[in-house]
């Protein structure tokens, strides 16, 4: 097969905008966190309806990335990505106007939906023109743009809230999308070419997806991973009940709570794609499941024995810390084996991370919105869901993953050092 340049070059333009298109997820969810509040006293909607606004993009985010990961294995990664990021758009554009809680529910599904590809296709684009040490180096920076994200996100809705309402946070989320394609459309060339693409339907599509689930390596790091996101998508959706109801803060004051999680999110990100690329992958994971165990235990006890706002904070920052260590080792585990099903694999792994996060984001409203302790509860289930996965599943090494479903597929081409 001739040398492919994109597999041999990768520009700084792309790689930046690869990594910005991770921003679909954090900053849907994020942006309009601080005034979820005043959403729910707008649409006068029940705290739990209006948290289910959380969990429809989560799904949408979830299924989404089964659909486009697929679609982008066999179609290219431009054409679909193109596609998502203008749906993303009028699905942004239909939360800003939804006349009721119900048609908001609706238009933010289709908002995960369409975000979704953007997220699939850079974990997938990221595997094609990287490997090796370069891939794990490339999923670190990926959680700590995600971190930025998440960062930026509030803070922004903080300071919206001052000027505008919360349809003006989707109008700005709307706008962010226009600036994205149109990124895409001068930056964004093909990373799959047409010969590595995989042929074969929906037969072959089930086939990959069988191949990728009878690997307990991969399922075991799919699931460390989503269930300590799950935890994390508690936090997201309880947090700004408890800090605002709870405990008093306003929008303003909850946003740079919310950052300096955040930063902790980063900052632990890059130490951890650091780490588990100079000593071990599964390490590197098990310390992040620690650590996050440890601040789920916390907010449990805040939540009991209604111990003061410094317990919750310093909890939920160790709990987005912990998330973060374990995140770009997970993904390097998932995802480095398949090459060929890059895109496959990395929709099955971002199914679990925002479906189990959409499943444990309404639990938290369960038993009150200012109360800590179904927070707590949720979050030390989730953790220790995890923990187990490991043990069960990924504390053994994997057998080397048997041929691409297809013979005809070829080879991958090595990418260079980065």
């Amino acid at each position: 097969m001739p040398p492919i340049a994109s597999r041999r070059t990768v520009g700084n333009a792309l790689a930046t905008l690869l990594m910005v298109l991770t921003v679909f997820g954090p900053i849907s969810m994020d942006l309009y966190l601080p005034v979820l509040p005043a959403l729910t006293d707008d649409l006068d909607a029940t705290t739990s309806a209006a948290q289910l606004t959380l969990t429809a993009c989560l799904i949408g985010l979830a299924v989404g990335q089964v659909i486009a990961g697929p679609l982008s294995d066999r179609f290219g990664r431009r054409t679909p990505l193109i596609i998502g990021i203008v749906a993303y758009i009028a699905a942004s554009a239909l939360c800003a106007v939804s006349p009721t809680i119900v048609t908001l529910v609706v238009a933010r599904l289709v908002q995960g939906l369409a975000g979704a590809v953007g997220i699939v296709i850079a974990q997938a684009a990221g595997r094609d023109v990287y490997e090796g040490g370069a891939l794990i180096r490339y999923y670190a920076r990926l959680t700590v743009l995600g971190g930025l994200a998440a960062i930026i996100g509030p803070v922004i809705g903080g300071q919206l809230a001052q000027v505008t309402d919360w349809r003006g946070t989707f109008t700005f989320l709307a706008v962010i999308g226009v600036v994205l394609l149109l990124a895409t459309l001068v930056v964004f060339r093909e990373t799959l070419p047409v010969e590595r693409r995989i042929a074969g339907g929906r037969a072959h599509t089930s086939r990959a997806f069988r191949r990728l689930l009878r690997d307990h390596h991969f399922v075991g790091a799919v699931l460390v991973c989503g269930l300590t996101y799950a935890a994390l998508f508690a936090y997201l959706s309880g947090a700004t009940y408890i800090l605002q109801g709870g405990y008093g803060l306003s929008p303003q004051a909850y946003s740079i709570a919310f950052g300096a999680n955040s930063a902790g999110f980063m900052a632990c990100g890059w130490l951890a794609g650091r780490a588990s690329e100079r000593w071990s992958r599964r390490g590197t994971l098990v310390v992040g499941v620690v650590i996050s165990g440890i601040a789920a235990l916390g907010l449990l006890a805040a939540g009991l024995w209604h111990l003061p706002l410094a317990v919750v904070l310093i909890s939920l920052f160790t709990l987005a810390s912990g998330v973060a260590v374990g995140s770009p080792a997970a993904t390097a585990l998932a995802l480095a084996d398949y090459p060929d099903l890059a895109g496959t694999a990395s929709s099955i792994f971002g199914c679990a991370r925002f479906g189990l996060g959409g499943l444990a984001a309404p639990l938290v409203g369960i038993g009150g919105g200012q109360s800590a302790l179904p927070l707590g509860v949720v979050t030390v289930v989730s953790v220790g869901l995890a923990g187990v996965a490991y043990a069960v599943l990924l504390r053994r090494r994997s057998p080397t993953p048997s041929p691409t479903v297809t013979a005809s597929t070829p080879d991958p081409v090595p990418a260079p050092s980065h």
